[in-house]
């Protein structure tokens, strides 16, 4: 399973449970929050821009690409725990199956 992945997962389950309900994880989420709201921030004063001034160049479309990327990167992490969850769920499943052929 880990093979199919690329991701070797050396956490258990209840490991990961934990930490998603810990302080820090909360901390680090809240972060992640301020950086998303700063892109759209900053994505908002893009659209005003070219609104105004009339500006659709490759590079401003480019722009926008980054920080939608970058949004969806930030999401992506936020719900990492749940794709570990997940894949040792998977795992286990699997090796259930396994057993009882």
């Amino acid at each position: 399973m880990d093979e199919d992945y690329g991701v070797r997962i050396n956490a258990t389950k209840s490991q990961i449970e934990e930490f998603k309900s810990s302080v820090l994880w909360n901390d680090i989420c809240h972060e992640l929050d301020f950086w998303v709201e700063g892109f759209n921030n900053e994505e908002s004063s893009i659209v005003d821009k070219v609104i105004n001034e009339n500006l659709s160049t490759a590079a401003t479309l480019t722009l926008m690409g980054d920080l939608d990327g970058r949004k969806k990167t930030v999401m992506y992490i936020k719900g990492i725990l749940d794709v570990f969850l997940s894949m040792i769920e998977e795992k286990n499943n699997d090796t259930r199956h396994n057993e009882t052929e």
